[in-house]
């Protein structure tokens, strides 16, 4: 983890599933509890993520909001965006840059 100006940065690399999930919430929660301002979550090194990992990304993102702050995701790869349409989360998270649903191909 790294800052740069007046927010918080992470960049998350590999996969975000269960297994690594308990680790990605500590660090995420000690983020948004000791910073202030923006949190970017930068997903460009991130492989993969399942259910557990976007259930933790989601409860950073609630958590933050609870904080004052603001959890922004930067790097969405075009899978992982099609999953965040799919669910619609994409109209409920801050994502750098925005998703446009209409470039995105079809599966």
């Amino acid at each position: 983890m790294h800052i740069r100006g007046d927010h918080a940065e992470l960049v998350v690399g590999g996969r975000l599933d269960v297994r690594s999930a308990a680790d990605a919430r500590t660090v995420l929660h000690t983020a948004i509890d000791d910073g202030v301002g923006d949190l970017v979550l930068d997903l460009s090194e991130l492989d993969s993520w399942d259910a557990t990992g976007l259930g933790v990304i989601m409860g950073a993102h609630r958590r933050a909001g609870r904080c004052g702050r603001r959890l922004v995701l930067r790097g969405v790869k075009p899978q992982m965006q099609r999953l965040l349409v799919a669910t619609r989360l994409h109209r409920i998270l801050a994502i750098e840059g925005g998703i446009g649903v209409e470039s995105l191909p079809r599966v």
